[in-house]
């Protein structure tokens, strides 16, 4: 690999990240790209660094495992920013940056002379990123927001659960946030391609409730198009539609589709469960393309999933990847994290090389992270660092890029400034 290769993309830029779980992951994505992403904490640390789960099931700051998953890539730093002398270490850092994204609530950086009418005056080339619940304007402007809330608001969780419940979510951690942090990275890459044609620095609002709302243009157009949305809109139907399927070892995935996609994908699973003396006269006979899943009955539906149900129940994951791929029955495995680490369906991943050792010498371990989310021809991207401890780069920031004596980095701990 030459010398040119060994950088990453975004290797002359920093990032200072002021974010809370909100935007951790634009700061990340970032550092795997290659930018110097200098992660600001207050003097006590981050309060999500005691969200769980944690290291060897042990709460500590240090070892909770989704701080390490969404920092890594950074380098760390403590700063109280509503101090004066904060204040002011914080622009001394806007100077030599290009980034800054943050997520407090609209208007917070405005009241601590932070706001970007300030840091442009300072570097009129900086980039400020807010992340908010709604955006920094509309009725919705000063509301909190918890993850939950926004993915029930955005309008993703309206499909997600059954007929005799109400809609749930899809994940205990953080989606909708997620969401928004990929969207501001992406709004970020989009200002620096501005600033490089302009020379004009400017602010990226982004909003959690916006960034999720993009995301049901998918269930929203399938509900207009088949007036049904399965298999994720399975709520919508008056028949309990199987989708998650027990077998010998773990569980599969497969669901019988309607109208012409039935007649498509549905035949080749019976010929198969028929040639294993499986399916009964009513599935041999049954015309998929004239049933319709949005009048189909419970009874017609329990007739149809009986001998599927002991059919998959029958085989192993592996029989039913492994004879799908010879039928072309669209049939895939549930993998449990295990599988996708080390098991039998991780040979795509290990063949790319997606995982990366990470090493954390503060536990004498190294640690399996998932890898580059990109593949680059001409540049890296990777998990460059672990997540910091707190504090970790302070000596390394102040010192000696910001040239601040270590009388006067003393005296700024001892105020808990830093």
């Amino acid at each position: 690999m030459s010398q040119q290769k060994i950088k990453g993309m975004l290797d002359p830029y920093r990032v200072l990240d002021l974010t809370d779980e909100k935007g951790w992951m634009c700061g990340k994505l970032l550092g795997d790209l290659g930018a110097d992403v200098i992660k600001i904490e207050p003097p006590s640390g981050d309060p999500g660094r005691n969200i769980g789960p944690f290291y060897h099931d042990e709460p500590h700051p240090e070892k909770s495992l989704f701080w390490f998953a969404f920092n890594t890539s950074k380098r760390g730093i403590t700063l109280d920013i509503e101090t004066a002398d904060g204040r002011e270490a914080f622009k001394r850092l806007v100077k030599s940056a290009d980034f800054v994204i943050e997520s407090f609530a609209p208007g917070y950086m405005d009241k601590l002379g932070l706001g970007y009418p300030v840091l442009e005056k300072v570097n009129p080339r900086v980039i400020m990123v807010s992340i908010t619940p709604f955006g920094q304007t509309g009725p919705y402007r000063d509301y909190k927001v918890s993850d939950i809330v926004a993915w029930a608001l955005g309008g993703y969780m309206y499909p997600f659960g059954g007929t005799d419940r109400p809609p749930v979510r899809i994940s205990h951690h953080s989606q909708a946030y997620l969401h928004a942090a990929a969207e501001a990275a992406v709004g970020a890459m989009m200002a620096l391609y501005h600033r490089e044609v302009t020379g004009e620095g400017q602010q990226v609002d982004v909003s959690v409730l916006e960034s999720v709302a993009w995301n049901v243009e998918s269930p929203v157009t399938q509900w207009d198009m088949l007036r049904v949305m399965a298999p994720r809109g399975r709520r919508l139907l008056n028949v309990r539609v199987p989708w998650t399927w027990p077998c010998k070892d773990g569980y599969v995935t497969w669901i019988f589709w309607t109208g012409q996609m039935g007649k498509r994908i549905n035949p080749p699973l019976i010929k198969w469960m028929e040639s294993e003396g499986m399916a009964d006269d009513f599935l041999k006979e049954f015309d998929w393309e004239a049933w319709d899943l949005l009048t189909a009955s419970q009874e017609v539906m329990d007739r149809i999933t009986g001998p599927a149900g002991k059919f998959f129940m029958a085989h192993t994951t592996a029989e039913l990847v492994e004879g799908a791929l010879k039928r072309k029955v669209m049939i895939y495995p549930v993998s449990t994290s295990e599988d996708i680490l080390e098991g039998g369906h991780s040979v795509q991943l290990a063949a790319r090389g997606y995982w990366a050792k990470v090493e954390h010498p503060e536990l004498g371990a190294v640690i399996t992270y998932p890898g580059a989310f990109v593949k680059a021809s001409e540049t890296l991207v990777r998990v460059w660092r672990r997540a910091p401890l707190i504090g970790e780069h302070n000596q390394e920031v102040y010192e000696k890029e910001l040239g601040i004596s270590r009388e006067e980095l003393l005296t700024l701990k001892q105020a808990k400034v830093i």
